[in-house]
């Protein structure tokens, strides 16, 4: 067997040296993947739920909204999981509001509120914080003190929204948290009547109409908060009962940049209105 000379094995060991180096300067400049929501299917950690995470699995998805941005103003909406969003490029994007969840039961609070609430406000957008319901931990009171003790305060700035109740499908066991629909009702009851002592606002309600027929034998009482709907299809469907109309409304969970998706039933200043108060 021929004994090769070192000058010519140095050449092939630069040129293989060469391919490592340019294999993982690929791999470095390589975006990183999107953020995932958590497994929808799977039971969650306490503290992983986001708004609308069982939609998808209770109500499915059927299409999207025609482009509504002259009578309706897109938002966003954000966890934990997403960590820091690039707001500039949402604002960029025709994004104009945003939701940012501030907390979970007693027990969670979103470690990027911070960057979510701030980083929101700083590109422009007027912007709110949401409560991420668990009916069967704790009374709807001291989830709502909870929640304004941890983000979800209002301040009369004209750029913060009034605070959200997220009450939707239970990702950790029973879909209705092991509540009657009349104990359901007084449950939030208790929590909206808190929130607007506490604030001096009426708390937006997030919610499906599915999980309000199922959960809250679809009660009628509580048309005086707005009503944030969600369903991921071409209109937003059958309202729950008590509301002739939606103020906004979550359409997909598969939108650019964030997944979580939003109209605002009206133009800029609509929104603007509802920060006023």
């Amino acid at each position: 067997m021929p004994v090769r000379r070192p000058e010519q094995i140095r050449p092939r060991r630069l040129f293989l040296i060469g391919l490592l180096l340019t294999a993982f300067s690929l791999l470095l400049a390589a975006p990183a993947p999107a953020a995932q929501a958590p497994d929808a299917t799977a039971t969650p950690a306490r503290g992983d739920a986001h708004m609308g995470m069982g939609v998808v699995a209770h109500d499915g998805q059927d299409g999207l909204p025609a482009d509504t941005r002259a009578t309706q103003t897109e938002g966003v909406d954000v966890a934990s999981y997403q960590g820091n969003v690039a707001w500039p490029t949402l604002w960029n994007s025709g994004v104009r509001w945003a939701y940012n969840k501030a907390s979970e039961g007693t027990y969670y609070t979103n470690p990027h509120f911070s960057q979510q609430y701030t980083g929101a406000h700083g590109v422009g957008m007027i912007r709110g914080a949401y409560h991420f319901a668990t009916p069967d931990t704790t009374s709807g009171a001291t989830q709502a003190d909870y929640f304004v003790d941890h983000g979800g305060d209002w301040s009369d700035d004209g750029r913060t929204l009034p605070g959200v109740l997220d009450i939707e499908w239970n990702p950790y066991g029973d879909a209705c948290f092991d509540k009657s629909p009349s104990a359901m009702v007084t449950w939030i009851r208790d929590f909206l009547n808190q929130y607007k002592a506490r604030t001096g606002r009426q708390a937006v309600i997030y919610t499906a109409t599915s999980w309000w027929n199922q959960c809250t034998g679809n009660y009628a009482g509580f048309s005086a908060n707005p009503l944030w709907i969600a369903h991921y299809a071409s209109t937003a469907g059958t309202l729950p009962a008590g509301w002739s109309t939606y103020t906004m409304w979550q359409y997909t969970s598969t939108g650019p940049t964030v997944g979580d998706h939003d109209r605002f039933n009206g133009a800029p200043a609509r929104v603007q209105a509802l920060a006023n108060g």
